[in-house]
């Protein structure tokens, strides 16, 4: 069995912010070990590693969607601009800003919607 006490007290670094929420997850003897050795060599205890490298995945999660509403809005643009000229169709200057302020308008709104449809579990 791991030894859950690997670090003393007088090891732990002073804490300035006094946490109260706990989060627990279950895993195998070997999953532990594993993570229990990444966090110890990064010098960190287990409960310290575990907090950084969940609030840093909370955190990317956000700055992905400005990457994606940029994706989203290249697809936007080019869908909105390729179509009318594919079908022989010209496209003035105005219209062309008359979409791009659509694109800027909805970009976020419509990668949000993409990555919820990708949350949502699929059906059999």
């Amino acid at each position: 069995m791991p030894d859950r006490n690997q670090t003393t007290h007088s090891q732990r670094r002073p804490r300035t912010i006094v946490r109260t929420i706990t989060i627990g997850g279950k895993f195998t003897p070997i999953e532990f070990e594993e993570l229990s050795k990444i966090a110890s060599d990064s010098g960190q205890l287990l409960s310290e590693w575990a907090r950084e490298v969940l609030l840093r995945e909370a955190q990317a999660e956000e700055s992905n969607l400005h990457l994606i509403s940029e994706v989203v809005g290249l697809q936007l643009l080019l869908m909105n601009t390729l179509a009318p000229m594919a079908r022989g169709e010209k496209i003035s200057a105005e219209q062309f800003q008359a979409i791009v302020k659509s694109v800027q308008s909805t970009k976020v709104k419509a990668a949000e919607e993409m990555l919820s449809r990708r949350r949502q579990p699929k059906e059999a």
